[in-house]
């Protein structure tokens, strides 16, 4: 009986594969894209596509094909796919400028990135790198970080990471060499899941009543282990690979706010297999990553706004979303701008809880989505500005990942249960990192300066008391607080770093406020919804989807998949493959194969070099015109009444 039923779901689900295949929508991976960008000295700017160099205009606000709110990874992957089989577009950012967490600020002559610290599988011919060469045209270059690209300190101890498929076990093994059999086990499951993972894909893929019989009758779990290691306690599946505390803690310093105990073994073991290859960063900041690709939306007769927010989702009498409302310019007159799909990259939190409008905010299918996921938790940022070129003050581009023990979980709990009053005292990891010694375009574009930035996670409870307060303007008090955390959390990378003690020029720190405004973010958290066990159980992987209750209105981003630019992305990738009724990841390949056959990727690799043209929005300079003067004009005199002129 099993057997015949495994064969009538096979026949079934191939039968759901090969319509997909033969979907009419084309094929958006169909070649490689064109090549790298000029190499560094070569004298050549970035290439710019404006309305008058080859945009074509759009039409009228209702030949839209889609809608994006939020331009994040996930809504300019999936805007960007949209865009390579001709659909038109529109991106609207409620920030200054374009990006989501890929975006950077400056101060004081000092440029900082908020999210991209570092990416890993960006190796050539990967899959994640041929997607993002598909999303940017190959403009994008990424650098490599040199070996170690993170060191681990467990209170006074010191662990070191290398990149690549044999040094990493090797190195792992240098330093447990009582471990290796715990090790070698480790790197077994790490192949699995990573050859495995794309079934959780599959599963947000199929209809929802075939993944909720694969689900219910518990077949999900013969096909294959990793759905198993999904749902597993991550301090649970290591506490049975070693006894020993220091290797169970390093293959759990990937920290994103959740206890080790209560996050998923799948989640943690893939965040660790992304770096074995390498780690990179992108040439010229991470704001490259938006520059590159908003070309792409444009040409194709799209755009993306900024300081355009979203108010609410537009639903028609039947239940069926039809547009979006946008405020406009300081006056906050609202614009209504309609478009046959919806698609939102803001995060389901916002999506459901605010957007849609409060009779649909009640419907069961959403308020189920809902009650499956919680809040992640708020970061904690500090940026500082320092005296000298990463040269001169010998800036490593290893990133550094500080715990005071190797008890995680106690960790965790302890710092989770402080009070606001206690936390300055009390700050448990940070991690440091030096952006100018990871870009060798820095020193180009800010000659004499670079940086350090400092992370921690934060309760958003914490600074509640503050919330709703305006940015720059929440009083004394929360700049008292801050400041002290700041000022600790500096403190603490001084010791590490003792020669920069007297080459810090200012210091700036981002709360949960900060990310709450900066990026819409509910709680203030980077990370989307939170990484917990519960969520990487079959049955809310099935139903965390890019399809929602609400017809024609789509999710992207890190809360369709899982959090990151990666994650990001695959939350795009999924949701361009619902709505165009194709397999994307089949496309990918089989480009994938085709690049390798022809023996490279699209060149360039690590040339080229990077920075903003003038005119582009910038977060540092925070003028109340900082629009991208390059959308197409139709768009600015719909939103501002822009004629083109100077303001």
């Amino acid at each position: 009986m099993w057997a015949l039923l495994l064969v009538a779901l096979g026949t079934l689900a191939l039968g759901l594969v090969a319509h997909r295949l033969l979907a009419p929508a084309g094929n958006p991976f169909a070649q490689p894209p064109p090549g790298p960008p000029p190499a560094a000295g070569d004298g050549a700017a970035h290439p710019r596509q404006g309305p008058e160099a080859g945009v074509q205009r759009p039409p009228g606000a209702t030949e839209l094909d889609a809608v994006v709110i939020g331009s994040g990874m996930g809504g300019l992957a999936v805007a960007g796919t949209l865009a390579k089989v001709g659909k038109r577009v529109l991106v609207l950012e409620q920030h200054d400028q374009a990006g989501g967490c890929c975006h950077t600020f400056q101060e004081r002559g000092s440029e900082f990135d908020v999210g991209i610290h570092y990416v890993g599988q960006m190796h050539e011919g990967s899959m994640l790198r041929v997607a993002l060469d598909q999303l940017t045209d190959g403009q994008l270059c990424w650098q490599r970080l040199p070996d170690p690209y993170d060191e681990i300190c467990l209170g006074p101890r010191r662990y070191q990471l290398r990149a690549g498929k044999a040094a990493f076990a090797a190195a792992l093994e240098e330093q447990f060499p009582a471990e290796k059999a715990a090790i070698k086990e480790f790197m077994r499951l790490s192949k699995v899941a990573s050859r495995h993972v794309a079934l959780l894909a599959v599963l947000k893929l199929v209809p929802r009543w075939l993944a909720t019989l694969l689900v219910r009758t518990g077949l999900v779990y013969w096909i294959s282990p990793v759905f198993r290691m999904a749902a597993t306690s991550h301090s649970e599946a290591v506490a049975r690979l070693t006894a020993d505390r220091d290797l169970r803690a390093l293959l759990s310093y990937l920290f994103y706010g959740t206890a080790p105990r209560d996050s998923s073994f799948l989640v943690n073991v893939l965040m660790v297999h992304h770096y074995q290859r390498g780690a990179w960063y992108p040439r010229g900041g991470a704001s490259e990553v938006a520059f590159h690709a908003v070309p792409l939306i444009e040409r194709a007769g799209g755009a993306v706004l900024v300081r355009a927010p979203v108010t609410r989702i537009l639903v028609s009498p039947a239940g069926t979303a039809v547009g979006v409302v946008v405020q406009r310019g300081p006056s906050e007159e609202e614009v209504e701008i309609f478009a046959p799909v919806v698609i939102s990259d803001a995060g389901i939190f916002n999506t459901f809880g605010k957007l849609l409008p409060p009779q649909l905010r009640s419907h069961p299918g959403v308020r189920s989505r809902l009650a499956m996921v919680r809040h992640g938790m708020g970061s904690f940022l500090v940026f500082v500005g320092l005296r000298g070129s990463a040269a001169e003050l010998a800036l490593p581009a290893t990133n550094f990942w500080i715990y005071p023990h190797n008890d995680l979980d106690a960790m965790m709990t302890r710092y989770a249960a402080l009070s606001r009053d206690d936390v300055p005292e009390n700050l448990a990891m940070m991690f440091i990192t030096f952006p100018a010694a990871k870009d060798p375009t820095y020193e180009q574009r800010h000659p004499g300066r670079s940086c350090m930035t400092i992370l921690t996670m934060a309760r958003y409870e914490w600074f509640e008391e503050w919330a709703g307060t305006r940015a720059k303007h929440r009083g004394p008090d929360y700049q008292r607080y801050k400041l002290a955390i700041a000022q600790r959390l500096l403190e603490r990378a001084l010791q590490r770093f003792p020669h920069l003690r007297d080459k810090v020029e200012f210091m700036e720190a981002a709360s949960p406020l900060t990310n709450q405004h900066y990026l819409a973010a509910p709680r203030g958290e980077m990370y989307g919804t939170e990484h917990d066990v519960g969520r990487f159980s079959p049955a809310v992987v099935a139903a965390m989807r890019a399809e929602t209750p609400v017809k024609n209105l789509y999710l992207t981003g890190q809360d369709v998949f899982s959090c990151g630019l990666a994650g990001a992305l695959h939350g795009g990738l999924l949701c361009a493959s619902t709505i165009l009724g194709r397999l994307l990841y089949l496309d990918l390949l089989l480009l994938k194969k085709k690049i390798k056959r022809r023996g490279a990727g699209p060149a360039g690799g690590v040339s080229g070099q990077g920075h903003w043209p003038r005119g582009w929005p910038c977060a540092g300079e925070r003028a109340p015109n900082s629009i991208n003067p390059d959308v197409p004009l139709a768009w600015a005199r719909l939103l501002w009444g822009w004629d083109g002129r100077a303001w």
